[in-house]
């Protein structure tokens, strides 16, 4: 193989869906994508949004590995698939998963097959609130805090809420349950043979981010701090693992089997796995006091400092600073949102009640008509709200919102948080609504901004990637207003994908280090948005609304 024609392969595991990127590992050219629904999940299995449930199937996991692959794979030249030379996962996270001494996923045994506890456990499942109260009150009485790198309060979308949920819910996984593991550390596993718990190479992003993990107490949160926490975790920590790895690294090969089912070779390298938004961050070409924001469904935003600039600091309200979670030698900083593109989902959703309920039972038109209108009419509702939206100036309506529908991820974690809209009138139409919702999108965004900026931790710009910075002008322009910061869109669509076929060239061994990979490998940016300036003074005073309503929806009503 010559210096130009070998290729790495990036998966990138959503909420949703998983998409392949098959990537030119000296020049980040793409050569083809495939995108995939995880067909349970799209049918709503396993979830219970009443109950805050979301859970996924292995199966699907496994299901749109080997199809997004081998589709990406079919868009290419024959040759192509003789010359990748690795491959690497993102994941969404924290998705962690009870296992067995094989490190099998409890719900890839017969007996659990139909049991949502014994699947992955998404991140976005918030029915673990309970637990991580009780993780944050012992924390703070004992003599270690095992949240001080985790921002100082634990949440209930991590790692050991989550685990600790499952294990008093349900005795029959209880009584199976031998170890954890989280989704973004079990495909690699998968694909290069491991079949013992022990052997399950450890994700530094995962780990450090969610589960408590830091080398200054020895890993994981002492037996005697999980036992004080619930009985029911003793012995977990010795059958969990010491050590944990960063992305970059290789974790083995692909194994006969999987490189059959894929196409590909069993010279392809697996590289160690870690979050999407992490990858992504590296996909965006993330330097150190660079704010990238992976804007979807939810938000995931990512620093990197180095270790002078962040020696001594505990940055408090974030979701974790972790060595090495983004770039081996660079600190992680992670923070977000709980919701910010299922905000808007959630308004077009109450619109979309009428149609479906009130059209789709007509009696006036027939049935194909019926469902052509009512396609038509959602797929142009968000499209149609953001062109009204837009006419209206900043400011004009009394309407203030927040973007807590889903609780809150930064600052300071509390999923028991929701939603509220103020200064609604009769006059209060669908547009102004949703005007008002985007704006509680971009003043969440500006409380995040704010609290790494309180704390020392300096920004000189702001990178966008995912869906909605690509395609919602709107939403971008609203967002560079309220930060009052320019913000560079990257150019491709897919930079989770791309960050994880960097890590899949670095762990290849074609680049030295992540950093030149991205050099190499990125895409560029596709536009920036500058602040307007009128606007940001505006908002400046909007803002403090936001905070007066969130003072009062978060203590005024208890």
């Amino acid at each position: 193989m010559t210096q130009d024609d070998r290729y790495v392969i990036g998966l990138d595991y959503g909420s949703d869906s998983a998409r392949a990127l098959v990537v030119n590992a000296y020049t980040g050219e793409t050569l083809a994508t495939s995108v995939k629904y995880y067909p349970r999940w799209q049918k709503g299995m396993f979830c219970d949004p009443a109950k805050n449930q979301y859970r996924q199937h292995p199966l699907d996991y496994l299901e749109v590995l080997e199809a997004t692959v081998k589709e990406a794979l079919a868009q290419c030249s024959v040759d192509v698939a003789k010359k990748v030379v690795g491959i690497a996962f993102d994941t969404t996270g924290s998705t962690p998963c009870f296992v067995d001494e094989n490190g099998t996923p409890l719900s890839m045994l017969p007996e659990f097959a139909e049991n949502p506890n014994a699947m992955f456990v998404l991140w976005k499942d918030h029915t673990a609130v309970k637990e991580a109260a009780e993780i944050n009150a012992l924390a703070k009485k004992w003599d270690i805090d095992y949240t001080a790198f985790e921002g100082g309060i634990y949440s209930s979308e991590w790692y050991w809420a989550k685990a600790l949920h499952v294990l008093r819910e349900d005795e029959a996984v209880r009584a199976k349950a031998f170890s954890i593991v989280e989704h973004c550390e079990w495909l690699p596993a998968i694909l290069t043979g491991v079949n013992k718990s022990s052997d399950i190479t450890r994700s530094r992003c995962a780990c450090g981010h969610k589960a408590m993990w830091h080398e200054s107490w020895g890993g994981l949160p002492s037996e005697e701090f999980l036992t004080a926490l619930d009985p029911l975790l003793a012995g977990f920590r010795d059958r969990l693992f010491r050590y944990t790895e960063t992305a970059d690294k290789p974790v083995g090969h692909l194994t006969a089997e999987w490189a059959e089912r894929l196409g590909l070779t069993t010279k392809v390298v697996v590289a160690g796995g870690a979050f999407d938004c992490h990858m992504g961050a590296v996909g965006a070409n993330i330097t150190p006091h660079t704010f990238v924001r992976v804007i979807g469904t939810s938000t995931c935003d990512i620093m990197v400092s180095s270790y002078e600039e962040i020696a001594g600091k505990q940055i408090q309200g974030i979701c974790g600073q972790v060595d090495g979670s983004v770039i081996a030698g660079m600190v992680g900083l992670e923070a977000g949102q709980s919701g910010f593109g299922d905000i808007y989902a959630w308004f077009k959703r109450l619109l979309e009640f009428p149609l479906k309920s009130i059209i789709g039972q007509s009696e006036l038109i027939d049935e194909a008509t019926k469902q052509q209108l009512i396609a038509e009419a959602t797929d142009r509702l968000i499209p149609v709200l953001t062109a009204e939206a837009e006419k209206i100036p900043a400011g004009e309506s009394a309407i203030i919102a927040t973007d807590w529908m889903n609780g809150r991820r930064t600052p300071n974690a509390n999923q028991l948080l929701k939603g509220s809209i103020a200064g609604l009138t009769l006059g209060s139409d669908a547009p102004r609504i949703f005007r008002a919702l985007v704006e509680a999108t971009a003043f969440g965004s500006k409380a995040i901004v704010d609290c790494f900026l309180s704390q020392g931790v300096k920004i000189d710009q702001v990178i966008g990637i995912g869906g909605i910075a690509l395609k919602s002008p709107f939403v971008m322009q609203t967002l560079s207003d309220v930060l009052n910061m320019p913000i560079k869109v990257c150019k491709t669509d897919q930079a989770c994908a791309l960050g994880a076929a960097m890590f899949a060239a670095t762990a290849a061994g074609i680049y030295n280090k992540v950093e030149d990979a991205q050099q190499a490998m990125n895409s560029g940016f596709a536009f920036e948005y500058q602040p307007n300036p009128e606007r940001a003074a505006l908002y400046e005073e909007l803002y403090q609304r936001y905070q007066a309503l969130g003072r009062f929806t978060e203590y005024g009503l208890n």
